[in-house]
């Protein structure tokens, strides 16, 4: 079993502003709005959510191996 980390610094591509933010662990977060500039960042395409686009550490399922974090 690997080791999953929970916290994860996303880093807003429009202005630069970081933020340590708790991922969930039983969804995915498509939306997240950055406290520095009030961007509204989603996903890149071909990654399932913000934390995979942006943040220092993908997302928990993504982690674990899994394809997606959604459930389609």
């Amino acid at each position: 079993m690997p080791n999953i980390t929970l916290a994860s610094t996303i880093t807003c591509p429009e202005c630069g502003h970081q933020k340590t933010e708790e991922m969930p662990t039983d969804a995915c977060q498509w939306f997240y709005e950055c406290d520095g500039c009030k961007t509204v960042l989603k996903p890149l395409q071909g990654d399932c959510c913000v934390y995979c686009s942006y943040g220092t550490f993908k997302c928990p399922p993504i982690q674990e191996g899994y394809v997606c974090c959604s459930s389609s």
